[in-house]
């Protein structure tokens, strides 16, 4: 009797189950009640006394690894039967899969806000559609104001519209927190420009807020001067021009040199060898009236910049419509950035 039941087990153990059907005529030959393994327990009673529970324990063995086989192979079919799919092989080579990366104009935000958070700045977000308060009035925008035209602007209804920088965040900073503020706001614009390779109707600014008791413009060109030096090197050279702002009085714009010696530089600086990256200010007296902060205690400065401008210069980008068209052949090449 031990033979039979060494040979069933060896014959269970050696099936190959690789559909279906197999699985079936595993279960009739071996699980049924006609079959093997059944009709080795109708056999029992054959047994002699003094055998049987010995002989019990081999068929009870046998029983469990057949079923054990079988519940585990069912288990697999059903599964591919249910996901249409077929099981997973652990044992096989794994699949290579692409791993996502960051855009471009990503990459730059993050390393440019992580140069002004080291500086002590936090970072502050706001709404994108925007009312004529925040986007403007607060600003010294006042109506009819020449200054309106510098921003052409996409109106929702009324005077609710898309905002066209993120200064309108720094406002809501102002008129719910006194100073000291130190803060930047990254976040997307808008502007109804035409689209070619240097415009878009909108893109993407850093604005940064200091107002505290005592600050000064070598404040600010310090700390401008110090986040060029980080993002664009210790020996850039940077230069302020009088420039205007209806929010900031003083206003300049800071330019980087690149120089002339390459066909780009040229045509980037247009022959002059500087390229502006930002305009900056200390916050006029009336923008600080407006928001509920005290010019005769506290002073700040703003700057705001383009990130597109700096994303192009960066990675040597012509037109800047490619950011925006989603073509993987040019996404793919900032996989390791």
């Amino acid at each position: 009797m031990k033979e039979i039941i060494e040979r069933i087990k060896s014959e269970v153990a050696e099936q190959v189950i690789k559909s279906e059907q197999d699985l079936e005529n595993f279960r009739l030959r071996f699980l049924s009640k006609k079959g093997e393994v059944s009709s080795l327990f109708a056999k029992l009673k054959e047994v002699p006394k003094e055998q049987k529970r010995e002989v019990g324990l081999w068929l009870n063995d046998l029983k469990q690894k057949t079923e054990q086989k079988f519940l585990e192979s069912k288990e697999r079919w059903e599964g591919k039967s249910k996901n249409n799919q077929p099981s997973i092989d652990k044992t096989l080579p794994g699949v290579n899969v692409l791993s996502g990366n960051r855009h471009p104009l990503q990459i730059v935000q993050n390393r440019m806000i992580d140069i002004f958070t080291k500086m002590g700045f936090d970072i502050s977000e706001g709404p994108e559609i925007e009312d004529d308060w925040h986007n403007f009035s607060a600003l010294n925008f006042p109506d009819n104001h020449p200054a309106r035209d510098m921003q052409d602007t996409f109106f929702i209804n009324g005077d609710i519209s898309l905002r066209t920088h993120t200064s309108s965040v720094q406002v809501r900073v102002m008129e719910r927190k006194q100073p000291p503020i130190r803060t930047i706001s990254p976040g997307r614009v808008y502007r109804n420009e035409a689209i070619s390779a240097r415009s878009n109707c909108f893109f993407h600014q850093i604005e940064g807020l200091y107002i505290d008791e005592g600050v000064s413009f070598a404040d600010l060109k310090q700390t401008l001067f110090l986040f060029v030096q980080q993002f664009f090197g210790k020996d850039t050279k940077v230069r302020f021009r009088p420039s205007y702002f209806p929010f900031t009085e003083p206003s300049a714009e800071m330019d980087i040199y690149l120089g002339t010696e390459t066909e780009a530089d040229n045509r980037l600086t247009k022959g002059t060898g500087w390229l502006e990256i930002l305009g900056c200010g200390m916050v006029d007296v009336d923008v600080l009236n407006n928001c509920g902060i005290d010019p005769q205690k506290y002073s700040g400065f703003a700057f705001g910049m383009g990130v597109e401008r700096i994303t192009m210069f960066q990675y040597g980008v012509k037109d800047l419509r490619t950011f925006f068209e989603n073509d993987v052949r040019f996404l793919s090449q900032f996989r390791t950035i």
